[in-house]
């Protein structure tokens, strides 16, 4: 099962959508909130209703839905480190929006004001509330791994998505914070095959992410150390042999 609670947390938000878009369909007319409610029409509810049903389903989903799996290792290779992306940011994201749409909603309903103020607060908490829900779903599901020859992001929702750069082929690892990830203690790390195109990992709202960047530049140099040790062993080996052809063309 996927790992916190979004089959709750859909129905947590969901539930009152479908309730509201209910009320507006069948009862808005009849049972005004105020006296000075403006007409609503029914294709809100509607619409109200089956964002509700949505965001209710996709919580069953997603919570249905299992993390990936063990990462399938090569010859030689071990896992060093995985880690999941936070949730918290995420969910406070989407609780934070849940106020500014209430608002919008007062403001409509309740006050003279223009139309295109509420209109704007709506459109405001909106896009926050989605964005939120999204990056909750997408981090349940999502895992990332450092193994002594690559690093690797695998997101899981219809089908598995792999995405991995191989550590022979790094040129870099930055980290970066937003000042949002910032509260919650999280941060990013990206690795990085070239300057600015080609294969890229992005380890995105993790804890600790100075301590993962260093585990990837400490198999780095762990890997280049092994590179040069055997081309080092490679060319001894050869210039033992050469020697020896030498002496026993001289011997000759």
């Amino acid at each position: 099962m996927a790992r916190g609670l979004p089959a709750v947390w859909g129905s947590i938000f969901g539930g009152p959508m479908i309730a509201g878009g209910i009320y507006l369909y069948w009862f808005a007319a009849a049972y005004p909130l105020v006296a000075s409610q403006p007409e609503t029409p029914p294709s809100v509810g509607l619409v109200m209703m089956a964002f509700g049903l949505f965001i209710t389903g996709m919580g069953m989903y997603v919570h249905s839905v299992a993390a990936p799996e063990a990462l399938q290792l090569r010859d030689g290779e071990h896992v060093i480190e995985d880690r999941k992306p936070a949730q918290r940011n995420a969910l406070a994201e989407a609780v934070i929006a849940v106020p500014i749409l209430g608002l919008g909603g007062y403001l409509l309903y309740v006050t003279q004001l223009p139309l295109y103020q509420p209109t704007l607060v709506l459109a405001g908490g909106l896009f926050l509330f989605s964005r939120g829900l999204y990056r909750y779903w997408q981090n349940t599901l999502t895992t990332y791994f450092l193994t002594n020859q690559r690093v690797v992001e695998e997101y899981r929702f219809v089908s598995l998505l792999r995405n991995e750069v191989p550590l022979e082929k790094v040129r870099g690892v930055e980290e970066h914070r937003s000042a949002w990830d910032s509260l919650f203690g999280l941060g990013n790390v990206t690795v990085r095959s070239g300057s600015s195109s080609g294969l890229t990992v992005s380890v995105d709202e993790v804890y600790e992410p100075t301590e993962f960047a260093d585990l990837v530049r400490a198999q780095l140099r762990s890997d280049v150390g092994d590179r040069v040790g055997t081309g080092l062993e490679d060319g001894t080996a050869g210039g033992e042999t050469a020697r020896s052809d030498g002496q026993s063309g001289t011997d000759a």
